[in-house]
């Protein structure tokens, strides 16, 4: 750790860095920034940066507020700006004034997770496919405006947002963040962009950034780019959908060439365990009011809680790895994720199901074979994905899985600024009402 200490700081000096960004995130995953000098880094990186926790949305209480932000120097990225001034960004883990981890903080929640998964033998691999729309900058009370009316993998010669798209995929590479793919979705306006897999850590911290960049360069457009899960109604959601592998020793543990499929029981044990804990995932997963106007059937969101090769209604999907490339990409896609998760703690969760499942030898049920579009239960699996956010909030509360994943501060937190949520909606009278009661009744 002092080896990349010393490379950081050299960094910063031979770069001429003006200013150095400290980023951390609050429970539900909202950016959290704090800038210093370049001459304050190395105190940093030896006592911490003080401030006052009880600031930050789910972070301590006011009679024990003061938390350090102490920068894990793996994090460093160079970042450039519109005036040519060159500046740095570290993300923090949060620890007490004792130097202990704080629980309220989700990056030390995921750092827990990925230890328990090491003591197994494991280390945990995660490539999300970020979805999310460019619209016209909104008006208060209006409806969102898209800007284009193209469709999957359309390429236009009028399509001003696919510029604005390779100009954030030009800023995602040079702050250091390797792009598989991008392309435009199937909504109007809709893009994504995928990341290169990456261990869970580093690709959280990634989608913090992905999420920052994507905005920043749509705003320097005069667009606006939204992560909200159906910002419009009869068209696709925003999803995340991420793909899981776990390694031992420099080896992919899904990968099995002596069978058919190529899934390892490790594989087919871990499928199980997210299959089984899911519906008590999903409020992490899927943390909005807003996320389940996209969780329902006929938009290529997953509703049934079942597994497939292929079909991509399915909760779980195995992809079929390019040939030759089996031992490296044999891999499972979680399909419910949506981008406005915070991602430390949606992997949390998704790591400690399978680990469950590996660890208490879940069996594996048949594979789904039904028709893409069905709403109902699935014949042989085990149910459907929670409906709303109360539903999910309520699998949660039960789940002793996600209780020991989030640990007890988070956890508690979670699900009372959630309930709040669920409740301000309940009490709100939308459009849809007005338009289709008030004059009949």
């Amino acid at each position: 750790m002092q080896q990349r200490q010393d490379y950081v700081l050299r960094m910063v000096e031979e770069r001429r860095v003006r200013l150095v960004r400290l980023w951390f995130t609050d429970v539900v995953g909202q950016l959290k920034s704090v800038a210093i000098s370049p001459v304050e880094l190395e105190s940093a990186f030896e006592e911490g940066v003080q401030f006052d926790g009880s600031a930050i949305d789910g972070f301590s209480r006011v009679q024990e507020s003061d938390v350090l932000a102490r920068p894990d120097p793996n994090s460093f990225q160079l970042m450039g700006a519109d005036d040519d001034e060159i500046t740095a960004r570290i993300f923090c883990d949060i620890a007490n004034l004792d130097g202990t981890p704080f629980e309220g903080d989700p990056r030390q929640v995921l750092r827990r997770n990925l230890a328990a998964a090491a003591d197994a033998g494991f280390e945990f691999m995660c490539a999300p496919e970020v979805e999310f729309f460019y619209l016209a900058a909104p008006e208060p009370g209006a409806a969102p405006s898209p800007l284009d009316q193209a469709s999957y993998f359309d390429l236009t010669v009028v399509d001003e947002n696919s510029h604005i798209r390779r100009r954030t995929i030009q800023r995602l590479e040079a702050t250091g963040i390797p792009v598989e793919y991008s392309f435009h979705e199937d909504a109007p306006s809709q893009h994504e962009i995928d990341l290169r897999y990456s261990d869970a850590l580093a690709m959280a911290d990634n989608v913090m950034a992905l999420r920052m960049i994507v905005r920043e360069v749509a705003m320097a457009s005069g667009v606006h780019a939204t992560f909200m899960p159906k910002p419009m109604e009869g068209v696709q959601g925003s999803g995340m959908h991420t793909h899981l592998s776990l390694w031992s020793a420099d080896a992919n543990a899904f990968h099995d060439p002596d069978v058919p499929d190529g899934l390892s029981e490790v594989a087919r044990s871990f499928i199980a365990g997210v299959l089984a804990h899911a519906p008590e995932l999903t409020a992490v997963t899927n943390q909005l009011v807003n996320s389940y106007k996209r969780l329902v059937a006929g938009f290529e969101a997953p509703v049934n809680i079942s597994w497939a090769h292929n079909d991509r209604s399915a909760l779980v999907r195995v992809p079929v790895p390019k040939r030759g490339k089996e031992r490296e990409g044999t891999r499972v896609e979680y399909r419910a994720l949506d981008p406005a998760c915070n991602p430390y703690l949606a992997f949390s969760v998704l790591l400690a199901a399978g680990l469950k499942g590996i660890a208490e030898g879940y069996e594996l049920g048949p594979e789904s074979t039904a028709v893409l579009s069905q709403e109902a239960e699935r014949p042989g699996t085990p149910g459907l994905l929670p409906a709303n956010l109360a539903e999910a909030l309520d699998q949660m509360e039960r789940s002793e899985l996600v209780r020991s994943a989030l640990g007890e501060h988070i956890f508690e937190w979670f699900l009372r600024n959630k309930r709040a949520e669920w409740s301000a909606y309940r009490t709100h009278v939308s459009t849809f009402e007005l338009d289709r009661y008030l004059r009949a009744w």
